[in-house]
């Protein structure tokens, strides 16, 4: 399966290497957030060595395809980037620009656990599609497998390269939502949303325009939130991708006895109206803003 090694590796380097920064010398590890006294106590660190379902692990702790082939991730090196300088101030810039919309957007997606506002897409496309039981429960497995797959290789990284957040840098900022316990790069949310998009677009090619547009506006709202960098986002979304379509792959070559592949994407476009909008939350669930960090006072808690 050779699409999932890039020989071209993004950032020269050994991924399992610990992180000593030339751009970067203070750590998320080391920092408090933003009207907090105390460095963040870490939130499922070990979620990295965590079973996968498709990806597998060499004796190294390396990840493979499920062809035993050694997956280089198509993301760049911290070293590569300027969090502390072009990226936090971009953040700055887009909070004190933020419009209703946005912190609307920032709210809807960041309400709950990922999974949240992607599980009703889902649902919404076997309702349109009118999916049989079965193909219905295969789906839901392949797609939430693959999430818990890309949850794993991202913990994996982010506690690997330890990159502080933008109100660890920042010791003034203010965010719109609750900044995660958990180091910054790459952004969960934005990882999870490209392998969804990856693999909803394989099952459901005709809706593959919306499907990116909506992780892409996932991504987005965890920096109008003030919680990631746009690079967490946009490298977080090329790494979800990659890993939807190594999971892509391997759904082709399943076969039922007949010998006839299982997995067949949909034909026809029915135009499934995926949420949002509107920016209210399919399964809803009292939620506020509970954190101990300095919080914006905009906020939108009807898209909670």
């Amino acid at each position: 399966m050779g699409s999932s090694c890039n020989k071209n590796k993004k950032d020269g380097r050994d991924q399992n290497s610990h992180p000593k920064y030339r751009n970067l010398p203070r750590l998320w590890s080391e920092l408090s957030y933003a009207g907090e006294k105390r460095v963040p106590q870490p939130i499922d660190s070990t979620a990295g060595s965590w079973p996968t379902f498709f990806l597998r692990r060499d004796s190294s702790g390396n990840f493979l395809d499920p062809d035993g082939n050694e997956i280089v991730f198509a993301i760049h090196h911290p070293d590569t980037i300027d969090f502390e300088g072009q990226e936090l101030r971009q953040v700055q810039e887009i909070l004190q620009n933020l419009t209703s919309e946005q912190i609307t957007i920032a709210e809807y997606w960041g309400s709950g656990p990922a999974t949240k506002q992607w599980t009703p897409i889902i649902d919404r496309l076997i309702d349109t599609y009118g999916l049989t039981p079965v193909r219905a429960a295969r789906l839901l497995a392949n797609v939430q497998s693959a999430i818990n797959d890309a949850f794993v290789v991202t913990w994996y990284l982010k506690y690997r390269w330890d990159i502080p957040r933008p109100n660890q840098l920042d010791q003034n900022l203010r965010t719109i939502i609750c900044t995660p316990k958990f180091p910054s790069y790459p952004s969960g949310h934005a990882t999870i949303s490209g392998c969804a998009e990856a693999i909803l677009s394989y099952y459901f090619p005709a809706e593959t325009e919306r499907l990116r547009e909506l992780a892409e506006e996932n991504a987005m709202s965890r920096v109008y939130g003030g919680v990631h960098y746009n690079l967490d986002g946009l490298n977080g979304l090329t790494l979800g991708r990659q890993i939807g379509q190594i999971v892509v792959n391997e759904l082709r070559t399943q076969r039922d006895s007949d010998m006839l592949r299982i997995e067949l994407p949909e034909t026809e476009d029915r135009n499934a109206q995926l949420p949002p909008p509107p920016y209210k939350q399919v399964i809803p669930f009292p939620r506020g803003r509970e954190c101990s960090s300095l919080l914006d006072p905009r906020e939108d808690p009807s898209a909670r």
